[in-house]
């Protein structure tokens, strides 16, 4: 009996160790696990920030040449994440400007350097009003058309360079300069200026989802990991192509995606995978769980070249291409496998209280 209880408890013992160890692997890995968190501050008690290191409010807009918050709410809100610190001392929260649709006025306003001063300026006071660990940018784009109908010019490409360096000699060191990049070859090599912009920031978030998006009329993976023969965009495509423009691996973070693009009016051809159809919409995550099912009348695949995942309803001639756990799992193994800096996602409130998609994140460490 007692050699018994002795093997019990070493077993008992020896799980709960490998528990913790995995436990302190995942809060001591060098991969950084980054969430945009787009929601109004009443539902962060579900979400488990000990699994993050960095929470990015977004999107905070220009007014102006100065980046302000929107309203009471979103002031409420950024107090919020930043009072998690308290509970999780390895959490940082960013600030971010803009998003798709919200930087009309970004080409204008820093292609000045009186724009550029009174921009910083105001980064600098509300990262120290709010205590807050940084900004990330996410103009969309510089220098090449993003949101129909706003300024762009090739000059901003400049204007991008010159806006990084002086966040970076106002903020100094010790404060976190992201920027959010395009995953498709346009944004590669007419918005940045790579070898004068990576030396500045600490890191860049590579917009790895949305490759087919709400403008293509062809169906395909929105957030691939591999490049396939009928979709060259992939995540390992964009982690190569920057490679290839110097940008060190450490500096590179890996998009996942936390929704769901669905397209109508798709033919029964392939599974509906690479047809001609129509957007339809965007859906998160945790709603997709109970939208795209199979008593709706979809059915799931998996393309094992691209990693990813898609749906098809062939009554409805609906196809849905999205991110799952797998996918997940995949996507952060190939990060700590290529030695990137990290994986991000958009966003947060996609995801659901229990076996969600951040959890296949930090289960996969």
């Amino acid at each position: 009996m007692k050699n018994y209880l002795l093997v019990s408890l070493s077993l008992i013992l020896g799980a709960s160790c490998a528990g913790w160890s995995k436990v302190q692997k995942s809060a001591h890995a060098k991969v950084d696990v980054i969430a945009y968190y787009a929601g109004n501050g009443a539902d962060l008690d579900q979400y488990q920030f000990g699994q993050l290191d960095q929470v990015i409010f977004s999107f905070c807009h220009l007014r102006g040449n100065e980046l302000t918050i929107d309203d009471a709410t979103d002031t409420v809100t950024i107090r919020k994440l930043v009072a998690l610190k308290k509970q999780h001392p390895r959490l940082k929260v960013l600030l971010s400007l803009g998003g798709w649709g919200g930087c009309a006025p970004c080409s204008e306003v820093f292609s000045t350097a009186q724009g550029r001063t009174a921009f910083v300026r105001s980064v600098k006071k509300l990262t120290q009003d709010f205590q807050t660990d940084g900004i990330d940018l996410d103009w969309e784009y510089p220098g090449i058309e993003g949101y129909p109908g706003h300024l762009f010019q090739p000059a901003d490409k400049g204007h991008f360079t010159a806006l990084v360096q002086e966040l970076r000699r106002e903020l100094g060191e010790k404060v976190e300069i992201s920027f959010a990049a395009g995953g498709f070859d346009a944004f590669f090599e007419g918005s940045v200026e790579w070898d004068r912009v990576i030396p500045l920031v600490n890191r860049v978030n590579i917009m790895t989802y949305d490759l087919v998006n709400g403008y293509s009329t062809v169906t395909g993976h929105h957030t691939p990991l591999y490049s396939t023969p009928d979709q060259r965009l992939s995540a390992d495509y964009a982690i190569k192509y920057l490679e290839r423009l110097g940008v060190p691996r450490h500096k590179m973070v890996l998009g996942a995606a936390f929704y769901a693009r669905v397209w109508e009016q798709v033919p029964n051809i392939n599974q509906g995978l690479y047809q001609s159809g129509k957007f339809k919409s965007f859906v998160p995550y945790q709603r997709f769980l109970n939208t795209v099912t199979e008593a709706e009348g979809y059915r799931f695949y998996r393309d094992t070249l691209a990693q990813a995942p898609y749906a098809y309803n062939a009554q409805q001639q609906l196809f849905a291409t999205y991110d799952d756990r797998e996918s997940i799992r995949q996507k952060t193994q190939y990060v700590q496998r290529e030695r990137l800096g990290g994986i991000m996602f958009w966003q947060l409130v996609g995801d659901v209280r229990e076996n969600g998609l951040l959890e296949a994140i930090f289960q996969a460490f």
